[in-house]
């Protein structure tokens, strides 16, 4: 009977134990990556994900997925941040695609326009793939990089020490060196491929530097800030750092309403990959409210990073959700509603996305201070049955709970309205899943239709080395409709040599998933390729290098982490007949940027540019605890991406184009622009904001700045600091 009772014992404890295990494995097997950030807008910005109805207006601090896409008007530019310091612009007539998202990898695509890439990490850690109607081009290393895309012809140069290589459509692999320029002519089937010395900067890859450097080597948030974090810049701008005795460094906006609360001014949005995510209309809404956690201090709100001691994981909001899933919760007025409040200091996430191992379960991923469930701190090695998380802290602090109609949560412009502290006390919490499912309204940053590309430029197929990721499962999943695929998919090569190799050739596989069709006419041929003078630039032919880095093996756990190729991405195609690309110089001028020396391009560069001239500014008691072993050195990322189809990693985007407008007078090579100024006819000296991050390796917040052990907080649910 003795044995027969410890063996029941033992069978108890390895089945508890392996349930959390199988929960944290499931976890850190589903690690995603940080999407790319749209930073800055200056113009007419259009954006379009698939499920939509139509392309509607983009808005800064949206976080893209695979399958996006962006478009710049006349006299626009947009950008992406993909890290602090690596950033991705494009002018005007520039289509960008997010094709491909992972842990190490970014895949975008070209159709249109002119882009440039700015990439300034010391270490980048990221594969970026641009790819174009002639070719494929491959980035692993810090540089500056500018892409032409035209009708017949892809223009590709590298500057500041960058290298890339490039797969012609049925050619051979060739590495691109420092200061050199490649010219592809032809089509998806065959190009030919050229090159020569890079000419000299022009007026728009001037602002691009110029921008880029007016951030400085890092802002003076980084301090504050785990390394690989964007938005320092906009907190630097527009708060201040304090310390606080039982948070540590705190950040506190400066131009808030007395009776503002965190996610309180913005709306929620369905990712494909993520589900729902918090879009903030502040300009400083991007780390706050994907990083740390929010606290009540001296009477208003600041934001704590917590310690550095763990690597950052993105979250697409760090919030408490209530309302009965399916039913919602009726307080007062009676309507089933959903409400929501900022997480509390060292209170866990319970996540809403991923996979089914991982939603529902108490998750501190990317979170370095002392764990704490219902105001009372726990060991970190403690698993937590998620059914006794009831108390949240913030939830006692007037004005932080919000609440929205459920028939309108997800929708831009849905009316939240606060939640009295004596309702919010009798809210459930949702432990999981919300039980609200997404409409086509909500899958776009914002109301109103955007400008449609051309016909022409939507439907060019483009050269890839792997096939995009499809996000029409999961929007199937939440029932919504991707609709038919009327993008063609891409015709994919692929290397035939190793890394660093000879000169083998690139095999052309043909479209992914599909046979190759026909492609609606492109917009009428660029002007020849010029120089800083005027005068054109006649490529060389090019002779096959070693392979570049980008085709090497995976690095570290990207590469256990990465699935088969997915198909090709399914994108309808809005209805509307072709229209004629916008052309650049006397039209009429775009709306104010949101930040940074915004330059103006023609559609076909003049050699007599005019210097460019800065932008104008942007825009309860402690649950029963159940001992199990010690947790990972590293918690857990967060899931909710597939692990993508490329043997490398998977990273976040950003999208180009062609000049389409020159840059305006105004500004000197190199001047710093604290705030852009516009067009030709405002003055130049018109100040505004930069809308962009930063970041460089950091020391770390020393750990003497935080109690080991937080005291235990039993706040009486009336209750709050400050």
């Amino acid at each position: 009977m003795r044995l027969r009772n410890c063996i029941l014992v033992v069978a108890i404890i390895v089945w508890s134990l392996g349930g959390a295990l199988r929960t944290a494995a499931a976890a850190d097997a589903s690690g995603g990556p940080t999407p790319p950030r749209l930073s800055f807008l200056d113009g007419e910005v259009s954006f379009w994900r698939p499920g939509a109805e139509d392309w509607a207006p983009a808005k800064t601090n949206m976080p893209l997925a695979p399958g996006d896409s962006l478009y710049t008007g006349d006299n626009a530019n947009v950008e992406l941040q993909l890290a602090p310091r690596a950033l991705v612009r494009g002018g005007a007539g520039t289509q960008i695609g997010l094709e491909s998202l992972e842990n190490g990898y970014v895949q975008l695509k070209v159709t249109a326009g002119h882009l440039a890439l700015d990439l300034r990490e010391r270490d980048l850690g990221e594969t970026i793939e641009v790819d174009t109607p002639q070719g494929a081009f491959t980035i692993d290393r810090p540089g500056y990089y500018r892409v032409e895309v035209d009708e017949n012809r892809t223009t590709f140069l590298t500057r500041r020490d960058g290298a890339a290589s490039v797969i012609p459509a049925g050619g051979e692999q060739t590495d691109v060196g420092p200061d050199q320029q490649v010219v592809l002519e032809g089509n998806d089937e065959h190009a030919e491929l050229t090159s020569g010395a890079a000419p000299a900067p022009d007026d728009w890859d001037k602002w691009n530097l110029e921008r880029t450097d007016s951030l400085g080597e890092a802002p003076k948030s980084a301090r504050y800030l785990p390394r690989g974090v964007s938005g320092g810049d906009d907190l630097d701008r527009n708060g201040s750092w304090h310390d606080e005795p039982e948070y540590g460094p705190v950040w506190t906006p400066s131009a808030v309403t007395p009776d503002w609360a965190p996610y309180t001014t913005g709306h929620w949005v369905w990712d494909p990959y993520y589900g729902w995510s918090w879009i903030d209309d502040a300009p400083w809404g991007w780390a706050p409210f994907h990083y740390g956690r929010w606290v009540s201090v001296g009477g208003g709100w600041g934001w704590a990073p917590g310690p550095v001691a763990v690597a950052p994981v993105y979250s697409p909001a760090l919030v408490a959700f209530f309302g009965a899933p399916g039913v919602g919760v009726s307080v007062s007025v009676g309507v089933p509603f959903v409400s929501w409040v900022a997480l509390g200091f060292g209170e866990p996430l319970i996540p809403w996305w991923g996979p089914p191992a991982f939603i529902g379960h108490c998750w501190w991923g990317g979170w370095g201070g002392p764990h704490i469930v219902n105001n009372v701190v726990i060991q970190k090695n403690v698993f937590v049955n998620v059914n006794r998380v009831n108390v949240y802290k913030n939830v006692s602090v007037q004005h932080a709970v919000v609440r929205v109609n459920r028939d309108q949560f997800g929708r831009p412009g849905a009316q939240h309205v606060r939640v009295s502290e004596a309702d919010a006390r009798n809210l459930r919490p949702v432990r999981g899943n919300l039980g609200v499912h997404p409409t086509p309204q909500s899958l776009v940053p914002a109301a109103g239709r955007g400008r449609r590309p051309p016909d022409a430029v939507r439907a060019r197929p483009v050269v890839a080395t792997r096939a995009p990721q499809d996000p029409s499962p999961h929007l199937r999943a939440s029932g919504l409709n991707a609709g038919p695929a009327h993008v063609p998919p891409p015709r994919i090569v692929q290397p035939t040599r190793g890394p660093r190799g000879g000169g083998g050739a690139g095999r052309a596989q043909g479209p992914a998933g599909a046979a190759p069709g026909a492609a609606t006419a492109p917009p009428p041929p660029h002007a020849p390729t010029r120089g800083p003078e005027g005068r054109a630039v006649t490529p060389q032919p090019a002779r096959p290098q070693g392979q570049h880095p980008g085709h090497a093996a995976p690095r570290g756990p990207a590469a256990e982490r990465t699935p088969p190729h997915a198909p090709a991405v399914e994108r309808p195609t809005p209805q509307q007949p072709a229209a004629e690309r916008p052309r650049g110089g006397g039209g009429s001028h775009a709306p104010a940027p949101q930040g940074g020396a915004v330059p103006r391009t023609e559609r076909r560069p003049s050699p007599h540019a005019e210097p460019s001239s800065p932008p104008r500014g942007s825009q309860g008691g402690a649950p029963r605890e159940e001992r199990v072993p010690p947790a990972a050195t590293h918690p857990a990322p967060a899931p909710g991406y597939p692990r993508g189809g490329n043997p490398r990693g998977g990273y976040q985007g950003g999208g180009g184009s062609r000049p389409a407008g020159n840059p305006r007078a105004g500004s000197a090579p190199g001047a710093v622009h604290p705030a852009p100024a516009p067009h030709p006819a405002r003055p130049a000296g018109h100040q505004h904001e930069r809308s962009g991050a930063s970041m460089v390796p950091r020391r770390s917040v020393a750990a003497a700045g935080f109690p080991s052990q937080l005291r235990a907080h039993h706040a009486a649910p009336g209750s709050h600091r400050g």
